[in-house]
């Protein structure tokens, strides 16, 4: 290794902003066979699906439905 590095050239990275962020959330036994099932077909890993899906209602502001009984 050197002692000293150069980084005057260095770029940015461009993908710094969409940095995920591990986080612990607890989902129904239903909603995690859901989106399992939806990967199963689509291909594309649940969790991803489940990113997809919240990263779509926020950007539509969506608000959910609450109903207290």
């Amino acid at each position: 290794m050197r002692e000293e590095y150069d980084f005057t050239t260095a770029t940015t990275n461009p993908y710094a902003k969409r940095l995920r962020k591990p986080v612990t959330i607890r989902l129904d036994v239903d909603t995690i066979a859901y989106f399992k099932a939806q990967a199963a077909s689509t291909g594309i890993p649940y969790q991803t699906l489940i990113n997809l899906y919240l990263a779509e209602c926020a950007a539509n502001q969506r608000r959910p439905a609450l109903a207290w009984t």
